[in-house]
């Protein structure tokens, strides 16, 4: 069953690549709950299918570090991009986009959160295993209050411009 509106995010482990050693922080691969990360805090959440890709490392990503002063002005805590793959991957990729500070590049290796919200996308046939239907949501204190995903291979719906308009 797909996650909607109304309904709270599901707990799971994403996984961040930390680049640089804090309290809590080990360098490299660093685990966390879904829970604890949206507790209190608003979340403006993208997802897509895999780290890379065309129309993600093109316009997907680049649209939230390109807005991310917006978005933070109207009161998100953090912006985060979810793809099924590793931390490391999604940490060479989040440098080889410079996102900096701007994104939070999760990784959600074995597809377990992405299932737990409904929103998983078969690409066996295509070689790439289960990923990740492109979408964005707006979540608050753990609650969906924007859902935008995307038809099948479509890019209208989910990028940061539509998600400002819509927060």
């Amino acid at each position: 069953m797909t996650i909607k509106v109304g309904d709270r995010v599901p707990d799971a482990t994403l996984t961040e690549f930390i680049e640089t050693e804090t309290a809590g922080c080990t360098l490299g691969p660093n685990n966390f709950q879904v829970a604890d990360l949206v507790k209190g805090k608003k979340i403006l959440m993208f997802a897509l299918p895999g780290a890379f890709t065309p129309t993600c490392s093109a316009k997907h990503v680049p649209s939230y570090v390109e807005h991310n002063a917006a978005i933070k002005a109207k009161g998100v805590d953090e912006v985060w991009c979810v793809a099924v793959n590793d931390a490391f991957v999604m940490g060479a990729w989040g440098r080889d986009q410079k996102v900096g500070s701007k994104v939070r590049m999760m990784g959600d290796g074995a597809a377990q959160w992405t299932k737990a919200l409904g929103l998983e996308l078969d690409l066996t046939a295509r070689g790439m295993g289960v990923r990740s239907q492109r979408y964005a949501a707006y979540i608050v204190d753990g609650v969906v209050k924007v859902l935008h995903i995307e038809a099948a291979g479509k890019y209208e719906v989910s990028d940061a411009a539509s998600m400002l308009k819509a927060i």
